[in-house]
């Protein structure tokens, strides 16, 4: 049983990286501090073999990755498929994805949807069949409809992902009228349950201001040691409803996500075994995280 904390991606977290580290070593070096990490990469395009194998390479044995579904597979892909036809698609993604299963480094495939993927018949045998492609790995499923957990919608929501076996990806994310998923503190397989920090900053949440790019703003914010030992006490709490609990930060439009998950992990006193090792040195940066 475990909680595994880590960032989404591992580029872009300058606080834990020495000067001067070239991209392709930063991997290795993010592997010293977390034990897990999402890629986003694959969200943009399913990864080439080179890519998995290089990333198995440089990571702890016991280190897992969670591969973010192809944007195809979850209704988010604008203009033509790159691909012939779905089962393709299906094919190409499981090749890409099942070394990391083979290497016991998948820790899940996550399946983001859109949020106008809303809580109908439609959509709800599109979730089957996706299962379906998907079934030889563990999946999350995570909405940003506020319909699928609708007081009248949300019981029958994690019912049915209990029952198609999809793993919760739990919110956390500003709460706004009539757009935002609730908190929903509970699990869906005995084995894993993912949350994702998003931020809390209502205004950002909202349509940014002109010239103003979405992304970097919705994902602007520093989480207090308040809210950290709030989200401390949920992970503890899902972790007696499944073993594992995985818990990404995603707030890093002005590079919170790194500082932020390892305060939590000093409130908390979680350390991690089998880590990358640190080497140390006598004129090494104690500065950095500063």
């Amino acid at each position: 049983m475990m909680i595994y904390v880590g960032l989404t991606g591992w580029g872009d977290h300058d606080s834990l990286y020495p000067k001067g580290l070239k991209q392709t070593d930063k991997l290795k070096e993010y592997s010293k501090y977390f034990p897990t990490v999402e890629v986003d990469s694959s969200f943009y395009a399913i990864q080439p073999k080179k890519n998995i194998d290089k990333w198995l390479r440089e990571t702890p044995d016991s280190f897992q990755f969670i591969m973010k579904a192809y944007q195809e597979m979850t209704g988010h892909q604008r203009g033509p498929s790159k691909y012939e036809s779905k089962k393709e698609m299906f094919e190409q993604y499981a090749l890409s994805v099942r070394p990391m299963k083979e290497a016991g480094k998948l820790a899940m495939v996550l399946c983001q949807f859109p949020p106008w993927f809303e809580c109908n018949r439609e959509n709800v045998d599109y979730l089957r069949y996706l299962r379906d492609q998907l079934q030889e790995f563990p999946c999350a499923l995570e909405f940003r409809h506020e319909s699928w957990f609708h007081p009248s919608f949300r019981e029958k929501t994690l019912e049915f992902m209990k029952n198609e076996d999809w793993i919760h990806s739990v919110v956390d994310e500003p709460q706004i009228e009539g757009g935002s998923v609730p908190i929903v503190e509970e699990a869906t397989t005995s084995s894993k349950t993912l949350i994702r920090l998003h931020g809390r900053d209502k205004n950002a949440w909202l349509k940014p201001a002109r010239g103003q790019e979405w992304r970097k703003v919705r994902y602007r914010y520093n989480y207090s040691d308040a809210e950290l030992q709030e989200w401390q006490g949920r992970a503890e709490r899902l972790q007696k409803q499944s073993s594992d609990v995985y818990m990404i930060f995603n707030n890093n439009s002005e590079r919170h996500a790194a500082p932020n998950a390892r305060r939590l992990l000093e409130l908390s006193g979680i350390e991690y075994e089998g880590l990358t090792p640190k080497q140390t040195s006598l004129f090494d940066d104690e500065t950095r995280d500063s």
